[in-house]
């Protein structure tokens, strides 16, 4: 399988092409701080799932210092208590399954995709 293409939240209307896209499709959201190393050790986890991704899921990054903002946008309209590193997978603007810090791998992230309706 190809690696997945991640849309990365820059702006307000990237925050708002997520949430749409999450209406016909499961989005899994990518919390990063490039200043913390447990983030660092988390991210790897979720390149290597992107190396491999279950299909039928669209994925998200949004760095949480240097869109800080977005960031917490994104956390309020979730309804999922912010966390940094953090996983979120959601559909049609609702959480299905989060993550965060050391619970954050590879495996988890596609047994949650898999599990919650992405894919064969």
């Amino acid at each position: 399988m190809a690696r997945a293409e991640v849309i990365r939240v820059l702006t307000p209307a990237d925050v708002d092409r997520i949430l749409a896209l999450s209406a016909r499709q499961p989005v899994f959201l990518f919390k990063h701080s490039t200043t913390c190393p447990i983030s660092h050790r988390a991210h790897r986890e979720w390149q290597a799932y992107l190396a491999d991704p279950a299909p039928g899921v669209a994925h998200a990054l949004v760095r949480v210092r240097e869109e800080r903002t977005l960031s917490l946008a994104l956390a309020e309209r979730l309804g999922v208590a912010h966390a940094s590193p953090q996983a979120i997978l959601f559909h049609d603007g609702r959480p299905l399954w989060h993550a965060s810090h050391h619970a954050i791998t590879r495996d988890a992230l596609r047994r949650a995709a898999l599990r919650h309706g992405a894919g064969p």
